[in-house]
């Protein structure tokens, strides 16, 4: 295949991948807080698009760009296939998940059980690269049960490096597959940066990005001096917010930053596009809940939605309702709310 100029995509902050959460309408809410940050889907599996709904698990708002679609396979032409398709669909990226733990995942050989089979991965970043011209990336943790530390994680890069590939997001745990839950696997195992930028230093040729713990900017730039990028998931999603200086302090940015208030009124213009294309209010509002976190009216802002927004036929008028419980005890704008 002739080699053509894939587009630039600056990592420096991404939003991670995270199933049941990082969906269109949470990735089009994050994107009115960074126009910068580069979000992720939830992992999609290549059975899923080959036999599925192929524009259920695809679609998504041309405002999200740059944006990644992440797959979750092992078999190489499975994968080839699902890369092409999201090229078609107009993904910036395709990304493979070797880092889920969960026993579901893993007994479909899926996720951070591949880690275990280097080769393999190397083979199925090999076809994916081939077959497709936007990035092909990998998200991995920094080992598995009983995997050498360092060396083991530096086997697997090295190895499935020999692909082509380019760029590494290490989630900076190890995944116990045996006697760990998925969310003990989130928790339980210590964070080990040090790792990260150790590979970092003695593979200075790839661009690293540690995910895992990270809470604040100031920590994000603090880890931006050894590494090339941060993906932050929890965090952002129980605190969204904290994305609204990302443009400015990570990407040295000019443009203002936008209030909650300026946020809410715009993700209400997309709630209502939706809601006339027969989207339930409740499966948007929900990524929104910890916009206030932390404020004067958060906890009421929080149950207005909760309590209203799975209703039969509501529309807007839910979310005005719960921004009047919080933005008049933080700002004098409150007579410009619609009641």
């Amino acid at each position: 295949m002739p080699e053509t100029p894939q587009k630039t995509i600056n990592r420096r902050f991404t939003c991670a991948p995270m199933m049941d959460w990082s969906d269109r309408h949470c990735r089009y809410f994050w994107r009115l807080l960074s126009q910068d940050a580069v979000l992720y889907t939830e992992m999609v599996t290549t059975g899923a698009l080959i036999y599925g709904d192929r524009e259920r698990f695809l679609r998504f708002n041309a405002e999200e760009s740059p944006v990644a679609l992440q797959l979750g396979g092992s078999d190489p032409q499975a994968l080839a296939q699902c890369a092409d398709y999201a090229q078609q669909w107009g993904y910036d990226e395709v990304n493979l998940n070797c880092g889920c733990p969960s026993d579901r995942v893993q007994s479909g050989r899926i996720g951070a059980c591949l880690m275990a089979e280097p080769e393999l991965v190397r083979d199925c970043m090999s076809a994916m690269i081939e077959r497709v011209d936007i990035p092909v990336t990998i998200k991995h943790r920094i080992g598995i049960d009983d995997m050498e530390d360092y060396e083991g994680l530096l086997q697997f890069v090295n190895t499935v490096a020999d692909s082509g590939c380019k760029t590494f997001i290490v989630h900076a745990r190890k995944a116990w597959l045996q006697g760990l839950s998925p969310k003990e696997n989130r928790d339980v195992p210590p964070l080990d940066y040090a790792l990260v930028a150790r590979l970092k230093a003695e593979r200075p040729d790839l661009e690293i990005i540690v995910n895992g713990g990270i809470n604040t900017l100031a920590q994000c730039k603090e880890l931006l001096h050894d590494l090339d990028g941060v993906m932050l998931g929890r965090e952002i999603y129980s605190n969204p917010y904290l994305m609204a200086e990302v443009d400015q302090t990570i990407y040295g940015r000019s443009r203002p930053i936008l209030s909650r208030l300026d946020v809410m009124r715009q993700f209400v213009n997309y709630c209502e596009q939706e809601l006339s294309k027969g989207v339930k209010l409740s499966s948007m509002t929900r990524h929104t809940l910890g916009l206030y976190q932390g404020l004067p009216g958060a906890r009421r802002f929080r149950r207005v939605i909760s309590e209203n927004a799975h209703k039969a036929g509501v529309g807007s008028e839910v979310i005005w309702a719960a921004l009047q419980e919080v933005e008049p005890e933080l700002s004098a704008v409150s007579g410009a709310l619609p009641r």
